[in-house]
């Protein structure tokens, strides 16, 4: 198994890691790993240098969403958006994915980690559609934390795939509109067998949502940070759980109040 993410000597982290409720877990975490390139350029370097950066730190958090027992952690790798970006950096973005893949997949899958994409996969090269094939597949009988990576993904092309395969079924006389649930907008999503995520994490100081799971974070707790993704380390994740514990979640009603 994986080394705790906090070493021997660093009590500080270890105290931290001690005043998380293991009871009350955000069952499904979901990060925009943002700042990458802004981590670069503080330090003169190329942006190409803070995504690899991000690479690792991600494989630093999900090493620690697994210890802690986090169910499902998503990741916003990389947006419909993304490919607005210059040639050499969509090219770098999915050569780390692809390296990624190449090197982590075993040890996720001895430490029990499920893989999971969702996006517009069929999109991607059809090299990289193998091995992410082949990573879901090696992985899809592990019980431990779900890793679901966000590939060519926006909220809104999600969205509007759901609108088209309902529309589909009612055109096939399959559905009638009165069948058309919240419960079957959800099953038309690309994460219709995972939960809606509990809390939301944002490094890097900005305050939106970047067209990420639109429909998902209805009510999902945010925590913002101005740390650069690269610089994120496991004790912000615990920081993140600690402040997500310490929130009373109402869904739309009202302060639990007890009777004196």
């Amino acid at each position: 198994m994986w080394k705790k993410w906090f070493g021997k000597n660093s009590t500080t982290q270890q105290n931290i890691y001690c005043n998380i409720d293991f009871t009350r877990l955000p069952r499904h975490v979901a990060i925009i790993m943002d700042g990458n390139g802004r981590w670069a350029q503080k330090r003169g370097l190329p942006r190409t240098f803070g995504h690899r950066a991000g690479a690792e730190t991600l494989r630093d958090i999900v090493k620690a969403a697994s210890e802690i027992g986090i169910k499902v952690l998503t990741a916003y790798a990389f947006s419909t958006e993304n490919w607005r970006r210059p040639a050499d950096e969509v090219d770098l973005l999915m050569r780390l994915l692809s390296d990624y893949l190449d090197n982590e997949i075993d040890e996720l899958d001895q430490n029990n980690v499920q893989v999971k994409f969702i996006g517009k996969i069929d999109e991607l090269a059809k090299t990289l559609q193998n091995k992410i094939e082949k990573a879901q597949a090696q992985t899809a009988q592990n019980t431990g934390l779900i890793l679901n990576l966000a590939v060519n993904y926006g909220g809104r092309a999600e969205l509007t795939r759901a609108v088209k395969i309902i529309s589909e079924k009612v055109l096939n006389k399959e559905l009638t509109l009165e069948d058309i649930t919240e419960e079957m907008i959800e099953r038309s999503l690309y994460t219709a067998d995972l939960p809606a995520p509990d809390l939301l994490i944002r490094p890097s100081g900005d305050f939106r949502i970047s067209n990420f799971l639109l429909w998902q974070l209805a009510y999902t707790e945010f925590w913002f940070t101005d740390i650069n993704w690269p610089d994120f380390k496991p004790e912000h994740l615990v920081q993140a759980i600690l402040d997500f514990q310490q929130r009373e979640r109402r869904f739309g009603g009202i302060k639990n109040t007890k009777k004196r």
